[in-house]
């Protein structure tokens, strides 16, 4: 597991609100953070450290985040934030612009201007969910001046780059319990990749990107690609650079430079294996015969599918399904 995780639960009721501020106060610029629920707070997160990177994952109640001229000249990290909201919703005040934020809306800050981020004037307490990332100004390859068009903006989540970034940051969170603390700084480079060509292509200068970045980022879109297509049994390295407009040679050689050195089709053997071991050991699947599991995932049926997954494994998806239900039991 990487990072460390918050819940409000686990915190005598009176100190949760103090404690998660500490908590948040370790990840962004220094920052007024008020809310008007904090007697009964509530809040969940997780703060993960990707070399000089923080991603931090929260749920929480309707909070407000200010940072003010005189936070600014008390001390000033040099910090790009990013937020991606998930539910909920958050107003943002900064450069000069003002926006209201909704679910897969992102926006961009600067530690060197003011920001004021709040909740809706509605009243509701809804809970708001998102994920925060806040990185050094300096390792952004691209002229300060071009991401200063960004700031203060809503941005699209929804497509392109920054649906690839929003499902990069949901899937961090979701498979921080099974990586490990040495994957982390593999981790930030590739998010700080995604990011800087992500404004790249926001502000159409991705021609003017470092080849190492662009080969980076090319690698993580392929490799999104192929996780939405895992069920297809057509998928193949040449229907895979097809789709990019890459030939197959050139798609080899990004995996052997940014996977590990797995080859294409190994990697898509090994995630579409990994995602038929978890249908096998969820409980609600049990009365899922097993082929169907085999077919969801592009893999061989009878045996084909218990051959390759003996070899991965060293039990057949049988044995697999009962040592998963009866550690239930």
């Amino acid at each position: 597991m990487i990072g460390t995780v918050f819940r409000s639960a686990d915190v005598p009721t009176e100190d949760r609100f103090e404690y998660w501020r500490e908590l948040v106060h370790r990840a962004i610029a220094p920052t007024d953070i008020s809310s008007e629920h904090t007697i009964d707070f509530w809040a969940e997160q997780r703060l993960l450290e990707l070399g000089p990177v923080m991603v931090w994952p929260a749920s929480f109640l309707p909070t407000r985040f200010r940072r003010t001229e005189k936070l600014i000249r008390q001390v000033d990290p040099e910090l790009f934030h990013l937020s991606l909201i998930l539910d909920g919703g958050l107003g943002l005040d900064h450069a000069g612009r003002s926006e209201l934020c909704g679910p897969r809306d992102l926006w961009v800050t600067d530690s060197s201007q003011p920001y004021d981020v709040r909740p809706p004037d509605d009243g509701n307490l809804r809970v708001i969910t998102g994920v925060g990332v806040d990185f050094p100004k300096a390792l952004l390859p691209l002229p300060p001046d071009r991401v200063r068009e960004l700031l203060g903006r809503r941005l699209p989540g929804r497509e392109g780059t920054g649906a690839l970034l929003a499902d990069f940051l949901t899937g961090l969170d979701r498979e921080a319990n099974s990586l490990q603390p040495s994957d982390a700084p593999r981790l930030g480079t590739v998010l700080v990749d995604l990011l800087t060509a992500w404004f790249a292509q926001l502000l159409e200068v991705e021609g003017t990107l470092p080849p190492e970045t662009r080969h980076r980022a090319m690698t993580e879109r392929i490799r999104a690609f192929i996780r939405q297509n895992l069920h297809d049994p057509e998928l193949t390295p040449a229907t895979i650079a097809a789709a990019h407009h890459i030939s197959v040679s050139y798609l080899h050689r990004l995996f052997q430079d940014e996977v590990r050195g797995e080859t294409v089709a190994a990697w898509i053997r090994s995630r579409r294996l990994e995602g038929a071991r978890r249908d096998l050991a969820d409980p609600t699947l049990d009365a899922t015969p097993i082929h169907a599991i085999a077919s969801r995932w592009g893999l061989p049926r009878g045996s084909g599918f218990t051959r390759v997954f003996r070899s991965a494994y060293g039990l057949s998806p049988r044995e697999c399904r009962l040592q998963a239900l009866a550690v239930q039991e």
